[in-house]
């Protein structure tokens, strides 16, 4: 450690890409190196992992942190993550999401980590489960909430929900996602796999239950002039992919795998985003820069972005300067 910087090390859950890696990633790389010494602490490895040991930022594989319930293994990152607090003796620990922030705030506490930081990206608790899982998720992220000694929410929607938990709404800070300058691709790959002049419905978001992309295949499987751009991957992929076939809408409906939307957006001329949860998405922030026209489920904080008649409150710049105010202070 150089000086008098400090060394925060951040802990999240998996390490593919998704908006919380994104927001992990853009703010290691943003953080003048002089003043911090960052790293990265993570379950399953990816891209984020590959991204960050090409911008050469330490990185921490905590192989038993894993987004699943099991005790055995969630006992077992514990004590890894306490190993590594006591090796590298972090000022700083900045938890994501809601696995690693559980486990990391309890280990951080107990290492006697001068600041504990945790950012929501979305109150897991809002997810469609049981009634009785709901609960034990509130109950938890309320404790998580509780150990942490600052909080990050990326809404006014999550802030509103934040401060009506007890005993917490002090430690609470909004704080929106934010995107640098968005230098657009010409959306070729994605025009060149429909038929010309053809009216493009696209999406970008990982391929689970809470994107719903299951929606726009419904929706195309009923509408004979909707072609459907799902850009993304995930744990879905296999069951939409069957979902495909079985309504006949290879020609209609494709998934394309991960692209980063700056490269696709011009391929789509409607965005649209059928999610049932959502935090604050970078992909809505980066289809109103691109001026796209826009459909989506106004949960979480979409309402925010669409409503916003400034989009200098979602940018980079913003979020790097406020994030950076929270850990001085």
């Amino acid at each position: 450690m150089q000086g008098t910087s400090q060394k925060i090390l951040f802990i999240i859950t998996k390490s593919n890409w998704g908006g919380a890696q994104r927001y992990v990633y853009d703010l290691v790389t943003a953080l003048p190196r002089g003043e911090f010494e960052v790293g990265v602490a993570f379950g399953q490895h990816g891209r984020l992992a590959r991204e960050l040991q090409q911008a050469g930022i330490a990185i921490y594989p905590i192989l038993s942190l894993q987004r699943n319930v099991s005790l055995c293994a969630d006992i077992y990152s514990f004590f890894e993550l306490i190993r590594l607090f006591h090796t590298e003796r972090p000022q700083i620990v900045h938890l994501n999401s809601s696995k690693a922030a559980g486990i990391g705030a309890l280990a951080a506490r107990l290492s006697g980590i001068p600041h504990i930081i945790f950012t929501a990206h979305g109150w897991p608790f809002w997810e469609n489960r049981s009634i009785l899982s709901r609960t034990l998720i509130y109950f938890f992220s309320w404790i998580t909430a509780l150990l942490a000694h600052k909080i990050i929410v990326v809404s006014d929607y999550d802030l509103e929900i934040a401060q009506k938990m007890p005993f917490i709404a002090r430690k609470v800070t909004r704080i929106y996602n934010g995107i640098g300058p968005l230098t657009l691709g010409s959306g070729e790959r994605i025009r060149n796999a429909f038929p010309p002049h053809t009216h493009i419905t696209g999406t970008i978001g990982e391929l689970t239950k809470n994107k719903n992309h299951i929606a726009l295949i419904e929706e195309a499987r009923g509408n004979r002039d909707m072609y459907v751009a799902i850009v993304g991957e995930g744990e879905l992929r296999p069951w939409l992919e069957q979902k495909i076939r079985e309504y006949d809408l290879k020609e209609r409906v494709k998934l394309f795998g991960f692209i980063p939307a700056h490269e696709v957006l011009r391929g789509f001329d409607i965005f649209t985003l059928p999610s049932i949860k959502e935090g604050l998405p970078y992909v809505l922030i980066e289809a109103r820069a691109a001026g796209l026209e826009i459909q989506a489920n106004r949960v979480g904080g979409v309402g925010e972005i669409l409503d916003a008649k400034d989009m200098q409150n979602f940018s980079l710049e913003q979020m790097v300067q406020k994030t950076l105010a929270l850990y001085h202070s």
